[in-house]
This record gives structure tokens, sequence and C-alpha cells, in this order.
């Protein structure tokens, strides 16, 4: 039976007594009202929030709907109920109230739906701003809170993963520099903060949060109080704590340690929780308690971010954790074969292997974790050696199923602007010369067609323009490529830049 507070219903007076859709129908009811959310509120909005949320079943008027994390259902509860509800009853009169649903802890049992106590929903917290997602990354990864799996120590901070301490780091010219940070830091005489914060940024997998749970190990293991938290378990914590009206204690709990690590910080969304992010970081900061910070793109880049708050940020050590070279890359791959080799000691690569497979995975260090497991499943799955032809099976779709790179507006206009002969701030300003209204139009007709970005959103990107001056741009382009060979060419020639 789904628990009571994991599953709220919204409730609108029935106006007729139709009988509810079959599954066909009510999937492509489903779809019109993703559709008409996804136009009403646009693309950055609807895949930040929205993006997971999954309908379940339509029963009895009620449409079940389910998402992730209860920090997400607690937002949508928030914020956008009312919003859902009037699309579904526009799109279907057989839908006369919504419900959401954590998808962890429900079953799939109808029965029980229709057991779902019909509790009102809670009003809103206070007002905050709603967050678009940043341009090159997809909708935040709202992972089911830590708390759920665990706790550790005393101050409610997500568990630090035993595996990833300084020990098991592999050092190489990418990431040298930001071990030697994240060490300086973790072992700082007399607890003493410095660099202040210390902010790493790195794409997936090079090693970032492998950093900051060393440092939190290292730090926890002087005595010194030390809490971890994901983007989103802070957002929750927060969100929960106004709702229970302990936002109070909570905040204190946090101002009261030594060491606050914040991964994934990207992800931290909307005017309030950011508010109290930045009072945290600064009462912290005047304390003298060390904070170190994880992104995925340096502060200047998060655009979400309040302005303050990125000036807080970049006011610390900024390091970027590059891409794993080659050598680095056989490093990572003859560690994990050699620690493999204790629990299979049959199990071998050669040299020749390694290097084949550290040339041809470049994307990141889980990938490269993923190809040793599957040759080891090779090696004992089939009892035969492992060569470069069998190894070249092995890790066909890692090869082959890289996620190709995302691009971003500024990256476009940077780009753009470079090829052109003008400056970036030329390509945002008012300036309407030839010389710069055509690579200004270029810029617009790349951004909608390699990101995710709607109109509005593009607009606002380039000087806080109007929608239909974009799509004004896009078509002057695409008609003029048309037409034009050489100007085809070179966007033909952009595009191949930006994707590289």
């Amino acid at each position: 039976m789904y628990r009571s507070e994991d599953h709220r219903t919204f409730a609108a007076p029935s106006e007729n007594g139709m009988e509810t859709p079959g599954e066909q129908s009510a999937s492509d009811v489903w779809t019109r009202v993703k559709r008409r959310l996804r136009a009403e509120l646009g693309e950055d909005i609807f895949a930040s929030w929205f993006g997971r949320l999954e309908l379940d079943s339509v029963i009895e008027g009620c449409a079940y709907l389910t998402v992730p994390t209860r920090f997400l259902k607690s937002w949508i509860e928030s914020h956008y109920a009312d919003r859902v509800l009037a699309v579904y009853r526009s799109e279907s009169g057989d839908v006369e109230r919504v419900s959401i649903g954590v998808r962890s802890t429900l079953g799939r049992d109808p029965a029980a739906q229709r057991r779902v106590s019909e509790a009102p929903r809670p009003a809103p917290t206070a007002s905050m701003a709603l967050p678009s997602a940043s341009g090159d990354i997809k909708a935040p990864s709202l992972a089911a809170p830590q708390e759920e799996r665990g706790e550790s120590g005393d101050l409610g901070g997500a568990p630090l993963d035993s595996r990833l301490t300084f020990e098991s780091f592999i050092v190489g010219r990418s990431n040298a520099l930001a071990h030697a940070a994240a060490d300086r830091v973790a072992h700082a005489q007399n607890g003493q903060a410095i660099y202040n914060p210390l902010y790493l940024h790195a794409g997936v997998g090079l090693g970032k949060t492998h950093l900051l749970h060393a440092i939190g190990h290292e730090v926890r293991a002087q005595g010194r109080r030390v809490i971890y938290l994901t983007a989103d378990r802070f957002m929750y914590g927060f969100v929960a704590s106004l709702k229970a009206q302990t936002s109070l204690a909570f905040k204190e709990r946090l101002r009261g340690i030594d060491l606050l690590i914040i991964d994934d910080v990207q992800f931290i969304q909307g005017k309030q929780i950011q508010q109290e992010f930045g009072h945290t970081l600064n009462a912290l900061i005047d304390a003298g308690r060390q904070i170190v910070i994880a992104a995925d793109r340096p502060p200047a880049d998060l655009e979400n971010l309040d302005e303050r708050v990125r000036s807080r940020l970049a006011g610390g050590l900024v390091v970027e954790v590059s891409a794993l070279d080659e050598a680095l890359r056989t490093s990572i791959l003859t560690t994990r074969v050699e620690a493999l080799k204790t629990i299979h000691p049959t199990f071998e690569v050669g040299q020749s292997v390694i290097a084949y497979v550290a040339r041809a995975i470049t994307a990141n260090g889980r990938d490269l974790e993923g190809a040793v497991n599957r040759l080891l499943a090779h090696a004992t799955l089939t009892g035969s050696s492992i060569t470069l032809e069998t190894a070249e099976t092995a890790i066909r779709d890692l090869v082959r199923n890289r996620e190709p790179k995302r691009v971003k507006i500024e990256d476009i206009q940077k780009l753009v602007a470079s090829r052109y002969n003008v400056s970036r701030s030329d390509i945002l300003s008012e300036r309407r010369t030839a010389a710069v209204v055509r690579p200004r139009q270029i810029a617009m007709y790349l951004s909608k067609v390699l990101t995710l970005r709607s109109l509005p959103e593009i607009g606002r990107r380039f000087g806080g323009r109007d929608h239909t001056t974009v799509l004004h741009a896009v078509r002057k382009i695409e008609k003029a490529l048309g037409e034009d060979h050489a100007l085809s060419d070179e966007v033909e020639l952009l595009k191949r830049m930006l994707q590289e």
C-alpha cells in the first residue's frame, strides 16, 4: 500500500461520470499533456522538473503519476500541481484529479492506489524563482535522497564511500593540480581553512567526486566535523525543513561544522534555496570553516546560480580536472586489472590489450571501469584468454555509444565571434551593422539546432532579445543555407568544430 507521506492527491470537482479511458488512450492523453506542459513552461523548466514524471495508471478518474525522488515530488506538488491538473483536464474530461508518488516507494497494485488517502495539497513554501536548466546539461539528476540509504555521522550528511580515498586515487598530468590542492586542504595545519572555498570542476567520471570523498575521509579521521551533501540532498533537506518549520535547526546544523562538501552544485535551483546556500557559504567562510565544492563547469558558467553565489565560489581556488590523457588511462586500467587479479588469479590482460583499450576509450574513468569489467566477464565466462580481437568485441558498445559533446550557447557565441572577427559583446549588443548582424544570426541558428534551448531562452542569452527575433534569424539562415553553398559549408564547419 502506498504510504500517505509519499503520495498526495490533488482533487478537482467532477464534471461528468465518464469511465476511465483504456490503457492506450490514457497513454495518448498523457503524451498530449506532456506536450502541452513543454509548450507552456518551456523546454528548460520542463526538462528540469517534468522530464522524469511518468504516468503509472488512470483509475476511477485519478491519474497516478510518479517521480524518482521525494524532493522532485515535493517541488511539483508545491509549484505545479494546479497547472498539471488543469492541462490534464483540458485534454481529458475523464481525469478529475492527479496524484503524484515516488517510484522507489510505490507498488504497482491498482487496488492499493484506490486506497490512497486523498490528502489536500500542502500550501506552497516561500516563493522560489523558476530555474532553467543549463545549456549543456540534461535535466538535473535528482537521485533518491541519501538519507533513504543511511546517514553517516551525527550531522545528517550522506555517507562517504570507503573506496574513494587518496590512496586509491591515481594521479596523472590532468589531475595533478586538483589532487595537490585537495591534499593540502585535507592536511591543513590546525584545521585552518585554505583555498576557501576549494572549487573543483570536471566532466563526468574524471575523479572530482573521488577527491571530495578523499578529503572527507582524511578530515573526519582527524576528529573534525564533516558533512558531505549532494546538491539534491541539500535542496531536499532545505525544502523539508521549511515544511516541518525546522529550517533554523537545519541552518544551524550546516553552520556548526568544520568542513562542508557539496557535490554537483550546478543542480542547486530555486531562488530561496540559492539564497540560503549563499548565506551558508558566507557564514562558514567568515567563521574560518573549510568549504569544498564540485561541479561540472567553472563558477562563471553556472548561469542559473545567483550572481553573488557565483562570485563567492570564484573567490577561492578554482581547479579544473582535465580529460584523462592516454598515460593516465593506461595507469587506471593497469591498476584495476592488478586489483582484480587478487580475486581472480587467472585474469591476465596483456599490455597490448591495455594500450588498445586506453586508446579506444577516452571519455572518462567510468567507461574504463566498465571496459575492465567486460574483459573480466569474457575471461571468466568463456575461459579463454584476452586477445586484441576479444577485447575489441567486449568493449564495442563503449566505443560506439559515447555520448556526443553537449554544446553550450556561450561556446557557440565565442566561436562564431572568432570566425567572423567580431567580439562576443558585439554579438550580444544592439549593433545592427552587417558585420555583426550576420554572425549574430548564425550564432542564433546554431544555438537552435545544436542545443535543447527554447527560443525565449536563446533570446535571453543573446542580450535579452525577444523569441521572435531568434525565430526570424533561424528562418533567415535556413533560407540562406539553401541558396549559398559557401555559407552552408561554413556553417557545417562551425558545427563540426563545436561538436568535436
